[in-house]
């Protein structure tokens, strides 16, 4: 006979419903926070609803979640297999500046040769960012996220070196690289956006998250390829006596995740930015896509859904000074809605410990000695 599944079981289980309350939870603390400052939280986040719900709102919603979905399918994939990809900023990083240079180099190309192009070059960029870090992790048994960590500067300073190269830098005052070539350029037409009502840039960069997210999945959850990876994250002295390189299972693992984050960066600059400024601080793209993956339960179709959802708060958000409340509102309610789900592991763990079996002292039997004795 079955035991009967308490609370403990329920939350251990069944993340997606831990994922929904820690929303509802994070909104909650929120609501708080809008009480304490004196402030209605009913035209607050009335506010944030009604910004994101129009078609010119969800429009821009859309632009504002294409790079959180790549960068968390990023990070989603690595935590899949195992890795922790905490350089899904470097990757974007350099991914966009890859994309810029090919455009700026090649401007003559027509749209169906540059667009495709300029992905594969902040692919390849992104691959390559990643697989320098696992070179060193198998090499030389260095920690993924310090070298992270660092790579995440190293590209930081790159792609402002590379900026401001006379042949790359903007021709005006802006400090800033030039635009890239509009047949780079992922936006709608301004005829079609005007006569459908949209974001000034909305573009069709969500159909290449859409696809990406597909073939993430596939990956993941078809392939020989998907299974080895993520035995290697369950257990890699498994997988190894199994037979699976695991040294190249981690190569291959962030080297997918470094072109997805590349790609982020390319889907980013090619659809909204049209150039990149000189950085004075890091983006957060990257860092965002561990929220999204967190969010999203690192499911790829989760991840979907996250970054449309962290899109939304991203772009309501902006919203809020028009009624008087903290844009940074935002941060608090990510932050709780983050940390509850982070304390899911808590529930599983302490599910272990309910399960594990108490161990029975020699010479008794049941915990009672034997008889006898």
């Amino acid at each position: 006979m079955k035991n009967k599944k308490g609370i403990l079981d329920f939350f251990a289980e069944n993340t997606f419903i831990h994922t929904i309350l820690s929303i509802l939870l994070g909104f909650l603390v929120g609501a708080i926070f809008l009480v304490v400052m004196g402030l209605n939280v009913g035209e607050a986040y009335g506010k944030l609803i009604s910004s994101v719900t129009s078609l010119k709102g969800f429009s821009y919603v859309i632009v504002y979640a294409v790079p959180y979905i790549v960068t968390g399918l990023s990070v989603a994939f690595s935590f899949k297999t195992g890795v922790f990809n905490i350089g899904a900023e470097g990757q974007f990083v350099v991914g966009s500046m890859a994309a810029c240079v090919t455009s700026l180099m090649l401007p003559e190309l027509p749209k169906p040769l540059l667009i495709p192009l300029c992905f594969l070059a902040a692919a390849a960029a992104g691959a390559l960012w990643g697989g320098i870090v696992a070179v060193l992790k198998i090499k030389w048994g260095i920690n993924e996220v310090l070298s992270m960590i660092m790579f995440n500067w190293i590209a930081f300073y790159l792609s402002n070196f590379i900026a401001g190269i006379p042949a790359i830098h903007n021709d005006g005052t802006a400090e800033a690289t030039k635009n890239i070539a509009a047949n780079a350029s992922l936006q709608f037409s301004k005829d079609f956006i005007k006569a459908n009502g949209l974001a000034p840039t909305a573009n069709w960069g969500i159909l290449v998250a859409i696809v990406l997210t597909v073939v993430i999945w596939f990956i993941i959850d078809k392939t020989t390829l998907g299974y080895e990876l993520k035995a290697v994250g369950v257990n890699k002295y498994g997988a190894e006596y199994g037979g699976i390189n695991v040294g190249r299972s981690i190569l291959t693992a962030l080297a997918i995740s470094g072109a997805l984050g590349g790609l982020a960066g390319s889907l980013q600059l090619m659809g909204m930015g049209n150039r990149i400024s000189i950085f004075t601080s890091q983006e957060g793209f990257g860092f965002a896509g561990i929220v999204v993956a967190l969010i999203g339960c690192s499911n790829p179709f989760g991840v979907l859904v996250a970054g449309i959802f962290y899109g939304g708060l991203t772009y309501g958000g902006s919203k809020l000074n028009l009624v008087g409340a903290p844009t940074q509102l935002i941060s608090v309610i990510v932050g709780t809605v983050v940390f509850f789900i982070s304390i899911s592991v808590i529930f599983r763990y302490l599910k272990y410990l309910k399960r594990k079996p108490k161990t029975v002292p020699a010479g008794t039997t049941g915990g009672k000695e034997a008889a006898g004795k």
